[in-house]
């Protein structure tokens, strides 16, 4: 029996990856890498739906964040991302990742 679930959205995604955060931050930890593929196959397994998955891990990113593992393609969606997120302060007026970049240019 072959359910059609709808895939996850990028929003989904994101709100996952911000209850990791969270539980990771509640247990005093300094950081969580997270990989596109184990993320991918965590939230829905045996389903490929990498893109929103990318794009809410690269959205999640703040300022200290960093790339374990940086896909050399433009879009970096692709299973090898792998991001090490910071949780030791999840105050939300922190600067993105994308914000800090683009004031170092």
């Amino acid at each position: 029996m072959a359910t059609n679930k709808a895939k996850w959205t990028q929003e989904q995604y994101a709100t996952r990856l911000q209850e990791m955060k969270q539980e990771a931050h509640d247990k005093m930890w300094l950081y969580i890498e997270v990989n596109a593929k184990e993320f991918m196959e965590e939230c829905e397994p045996k389903v490929k739906n990498l893109s929103p998955c990318c794009k809410a891990m690269l959205a999640a990113m703040l300022e200290g964040d960093g790339f374990i593992v940086e896909p050399k393609i433009r879009t970096k969606v692709a299973g090898a991302l792998t991001v090490r997120y910071y949780v030791d302060n999840l105050d939300p007026s922190r600067r993105t990742y994308q914000e800090a970049l683009k004031d170092q240019q």
